[in-house]
């Protein structure tokens, strides 16, 4: 049964933009959710989360300033807004979220070990 899609990357150059899409299974609308990338050769990023209202968020200070994290619970869906984009952006961009996370604060789920559900990610490249 697939939770999480993630789609809307791509091979974008550096300093534009890109969205993100996640469609979560409707029984997750009440669920803190977060963004993740995994570069090759590094380990899985926390790059945003976003708390089960959408009224509350947190950002990794690798991309505070220039990703922004929304949701529409009516579309059951997350969004991952992201400007000016660099090289070093390049990765799979996957959305998350867990059992743990029903109606926490966007800072509890900025925490990797709470999440237990994954989509199956996203590439993005940024070329120089």
């Amino acid at each position: 049964q697939v939770q999480l899609v993630e789609s809307g990357g791509g091979l974008v150059q550096a300093g534009d933009s890109l969205r993100l899409s996640c469609i979560a299974a409707e029984r997750f609308k009440n669920y803190a959710m977060g963004w993740f990338r995994q570069a090759l050769g590094k380990e899985r990023e926390f790059l945003a989360s976003i708390n089960w209202s959408g009224e509350n968020t947190t950002y990794a200070d690798s991309v505070k300033g220039r990703f922004t994290v929304s949701r529409d619970k009516a579309e059951n869906s997350v969004y991952l807004e992201m400007n000016n984009l660099r090289p070093e952006d390049t990765a799979v961009y996957y959305c998350a979220t867990g059992y743990r996370l029903y109606y926490v604060s966007a800072l509890y789920a900025s925490n990797v070990g709470v999440y237990d559900y994954w989509g199956q990610g996203t590439q993005v490249t940024v070329s120089s």
